[in-house]
């Protein structure tokens, strides 16, 4: 059996910044598809014996069950002594990284993406506005940072980037944006991660929910 078990599923980026950093640290692990579109993780029973937050990623390691990709990647990098910080100054890089992503990176790029490919039915063109300018924002906050650094913390790849890139690998007809064309920096330190040994796109790594019905 796996060493790790990630409850997961292809389509989330939240999955993937996990699933990510568990391929490339060379970690033994195995996915457990999250059922989110038919509302797996709004089950009572799920919420009672899997993660209360009602969200995935959730990781299972050596009688462990830590939810929040922040938490586990933290956790990861201490295990393995592999993409953390080298001393408090970068810890605490990281962890700015990290809000600064969960509040207003992934949050409204996750969230236009849903409401633009993954919903079901047509998204509200208003709201979609709303969300592009405060992604637009975030964009060229990290488009800028990235001008003159190879990535973000520490000129080396850290649990930083693995945050941050977890919704930047899926395809334009996902998304909507076409960062090769608008934010060249963003783009170039995409391909950077890309080639790091062991990675590989969020549909090579996990396996997708089936889709609404």
């Amino acid at each position: 059996m796996p060493d790790y078990r990630l409850y997961c599923f292809a389509q989330s980026g939240n999955s993937y910044k996990v699933a990510l950093m568990l391929a490339l640290c060379g970690l033994d692990w195995e996915p457990a598809t999250v059922d989110f579109f038919h509302g797996a993780t709004r089950d009572p029973e799920w919420r009672a014996e899997v993660n209360a937050m009602g969200e995935a990623p959730v990781l299972d390691h050596a009688g462990k069950r830590l939810a929040q990709s922040g938490v586990i990647l933290t956790y990861l990098s201490r295990r393995t002594g592999q993409f953390g910080p080298e001393n408090e100054d970068e810890e605490l890089e990281i962890l700015r990284w990290f809000l600064f992503d969960n509040h207003k990176f992934t949050s409204y790029f996750a969230t236009h993406r849903f409401m633009f490919s993954l919903a079901g039915k047509p998204a509200d063109p208003a709201v979609l506005g709303f969300l592009r300018s405060r992604i637009d924002g975030a964009l060229a906050i990290v488009e800028k940072h990235l001008a003159d650094r190879p990535f973000i913390v520490g000129g080396r790849p850290t649990i930083a980037d693995f945050s941050l890139a977890g919704y930047m690998f899926y395809p334009i007809a996902e998304t909507g944006y076409d960062l090769a064309a608008s934010h060249p920096n963003i783009h170039a330190w995409r391909e950077r991660i890309a080639a790091l040994p062991g990675w590989k796109p969020p549909y090579d790594l996990m396996p997708a929910a089936p889709p609404a019905t």
